[in-house]
């Protein structure tokens, strides 16, 4: 089975040229690569937020195994839905899933279940996989698309595949992917993304997910970012680090209404 792209041509190129120039451009060139547990990174337009996405991947290593979360936003499919089949496409190629982390991912995370109904149209993921195509080819995916789940349940999902990464003999890395506040202005959105960012920063779940309850948050991707962060804590992080952030005013000229971006390095 084949996941063929649903967004290339709309939230960054289809054409593979394009794309790889794109990618190029977003992703400097960095001498001294950072090791990872877990990253959150924006899934705009590249327009929007691809400076932003690519700030980070250039940072950081990415190993040959990847566990790509991202939330659901069509509400398809399970409400913790694991890609565990076949490939991904994208322009750049195919990238395979690592049935065997898949496997014990299954195995190890009770809320999971395998289903690809989630994962057909969802762009969360989609725009992520180039990013990692271009500064690993070798790499292969573990797709996961979050609908609801409660704190507990995020947590100890978390953790469980904190348990799997351990038992791996392979460096593997979390990408939580989300976008910041919505459709406010963008000092509003940035105050508002600071209280988020601050817990991502701090290694802090469970105070990331009651910060954006609590402020009425619309961080797309808090549900991903609170497992990669349980995942990441359970594995020793000790440190969470915001490499850029931004919002879609920056590239409109219009900061009456945005939506904000951020990247988040945790090692």
């Amino acid at each position: 089975m084949i996941r063929h792209p649903a967004v290339a041509g709309q939230f960054y190129p289809g054409n593979q040229q394009e794309l790889r120039a794109s990618l190029d451009e977003y992703c400097q060139s960095v001498l001294q690569k950072k090791h990872a547990l877990g990253i959150i990174s924006p899934h705009a337009g590249y327009i929007y937020s691809g400076a932003i996405a690519g700030k980070l991947f250039s940072q950081i290593e990415v190993p040959d195994r990847v566990i790509l979360i991202g939330p659901n936003h069509r509400g398809v499919g399970h409400s913790a839905a694991l890609y565990d089949m076949g490939d991904w496409e994208t322009p750049l190629g195919t990238i395979g899933v690592d049935r065997d982390l898949a496997g014990e991912i299954n195995i190890n995370c009770s809320y999971l279940a395998s289903d690809d109904k989630a994962h057909r149209y969802e762009h969360s993921l989609e725009v992520q996989v180039p990013f990692i195509q271009h500064e690993n080819p070798s790499a292969q995916l573990v797709p996961i698309c979050i609908g609801h789940l409660p704190l507990d349940a995020l947590v100890e999902t978390g953790e469980a595949l904190a348990d799997v990464i351990s038992a791996a003999e392979q460096q593997v890395l979390i990408v939580a992917s989300s976008d910041m506040t919505h459709f406010e202005p963008g000092d509003v959105a940035r105050n508002k993304d600071t209280l988020a960012l601050d817990c991502a920063e701090a290694l802090d779940p469970e105070g990331l997910y009651k910060v954006v309850r609590d402020n009425r948050i619309s961080m797309c991707g808090v549900l991903p970012s609170v497992i990669m962060l349980a995942a990441a804590r359970k594995l020793g992080a000790t440190h969470g680090e915001v490499v850029a952030y931004g919002n879609s005013g920056d590239v409109t000229g219009d900061q009456s209404d945005v939506v904000g971006y951020a990247s988040v390095i945790v090692s």
